[in-house]
């Protein structure tokens, strides 16, 4: 007999989850203007909206919450920090944030100013949010390969080389404070990048004098994809990768809440002393004393332990092994996805899945709300509505993806629960054809607008 692959973990607590009738579901979601965000969790019977500081911790990281040291200068809590993160990513500088977009906020406090140019990889949200926040452009410079959904390319997340050096070429460098390479690459899927564009990246970026920022929440999971898809990795450990990985890079900005698997915490690492000492001014503006960041103690601690657990290949092939497990059986099923599967989702194709919506009506909203009533399952809609505006011309952005991510939480869930989330959506695509029309935006924010929108049914 084939003997099948088990979790490196076992389950010590549980949390009761309550069944709700699709009535209930119905009125709940209406209640909440068709907005997933604004359903209270009690209302969710599997939550896939993040990956984001929604896992469970392990008992050696509740053990280094008992030993936090609340000081509020010089703990050895931050130390301890200090310690994993230089061991970890090899950068000399850091400083502690109490998540990623307030890294993302130091950070680029320090280094962007009006009418600059930020190239990378598709920007996520709050990447792409503070960087028109501050009056400039985010350019997307992802190979064309990562917006065909049924292509089997091994690297989607990567930066296609030509556009960034068009945006290299044409621009005054001085306007061009850095690229971002996002690693995985949340926006294309999930999609890692390999180390060879990593190290292309450098080197012509190295050539033009342009900074290389990591936005670093999933590196983990990319060392993994690395070693998996790259050959001449295949004998390397993770934290050899992960120390590879960021010796081409100046600085990163880290959400903890991913790979290091806490439910708060985030970090800067640089390699130059005087950009850390400019970013520490705006740490001490925005978040809290350079040595504690707007974090406690005991965060600090769980978030060192977690670096060192997510880093760890039987942990990450555990995590990603269960989201190509989600992956398989919808596919299976004919229902459109991402592929290959992403290490932290799997993203449904929504245009392909309700090809009668429209785009304007928003069908990857519409389609993460079709689910919510069918089956409880709280997705989060990555399309029109995360693109939001154009900053000038106030007209909806349309991306070549509208994507429905089934984002699985860490430790979190069995696959019995996969199994659970996949009949579901596969039932809803069986009667796909009955869904026609989707909703429109009765209120929206200025920016980062897919958090507070409210819609009405079309």
């Amino acid at each position: 007999m084939e003997i099948p692959f088990a979790e490196s973990y076992k389950i010590k607590m549980v949390e009761p989850l309550r069944r709700s009738t699709r009535d209930e579901r119905e009125q709940w979601i209406k209640s909440a203007n068709y907005n997933l965000f604004n359903l209270r969790s009690e209302q969710v019977f599997v939550d896939l909206l993040t990956d984001s500081g929604t896992g469970a911790m392990s008992h050696y990281q509740w053990s280094e919450m008992m030993l936090g040291d609340e000081s509020y200068a010089g703990a050895s809590s931050y130390f301890k920090m200090k310690e994993a993160i230089q061991e970890i990513t090899g950068f000399p500088h850091f400083l502690p944030t109490h998540q990623g977009r307030a890294a993302e906020n130091v950070l680029f406090s320090a280094l962007i100013k009006s009418d600059d140019l930020v190239p990378g990889n598709a920007h996520f949200d709050t990447t792409k949010g503070h960087i028109e926040f501050r009056k400039a452009t985010a350019v997307d410079c992802t190979i064309d390969e990562a917006y065909n959904t049924t292509l089997d390319h091994p690297f989607k997340g990567n930066i296609d080389l030509a556009k960034l050096e068009a945006v290299y070429k044409n621009n005054p460098v001085e306007k061009i404070p850095m690229v971002i390479i996002t690693v995985t690459c949340n926006t294309s899927g999930g999609q890692p990048v390999s180390m060879q564009n990593i190290r292309e990246v450098s080197a012509l970026s190295k050539k033009y004098g342009v900074r290389v920022v990591f936005d670093a929440a999933r590196f983990a999971e990319n060392a993994y994809f690395i070693k998996m898809r790259e050959e001449e990795y295949v004998e390397k450990s993770i934290r050899d990768i992960v120390l590879e990985m960021f010796s081409y890079g100046d600085a990163m900005t880290m959400s903890s809440k991913k790979d290091a698997i806490v439910n708060m915490g985030g970090f800067i690492g640089m390699r130059d002393e005087s950009l850390f000492r400019e970013a520490s001014l705006y740490n001490i503006m925005f978040e809290g004393y350079i040595t504690y960041g707007g974090m406690s103690g005991r965060d600090m601690n769980a978030l060192a332990q977690g670096l060192r657990e997510g880093t760890e290949f039987d942990y990450l092939e555990t995590r990603i092994r269960q989201v190509a497990f989600l992956g398989r059986l919808l596919r299976d099923a004919g229902v459109p996805v991402q592929y290959p599967f992403g290490g932290h989702a799997i993203f449904i194709d929504a245009k392909r899945f309700l090809p009668e919506v429209p785009q304007e009506e928003y069908v990857a909203q519409t389609l993460a709300i079709e689910i919510y009533k069918e089956s409880g399952v709280r997705a989060v809609e990555i399309g029109t509505i995360l693109a939001d505006r154009d900053p000038n011309t106030r007209e909806n952005r349309y991306p070549n993806l509208e994507m429905v991510r089934l984002a699985i939480p860490r430790r979190t869930y069995t696959n019995n629960h996969m199994r659970y989330v996949a009949a579901h959506i596969i039932n809803l695509h069986e009667k796909r054809n009955h869904i026609k029309s989707g909703y429109r935006i009765t209120y929206e924010a200025p920016i980062m607008r897919h958090f507070t929108v409210a819609l009405q049914k079309v």
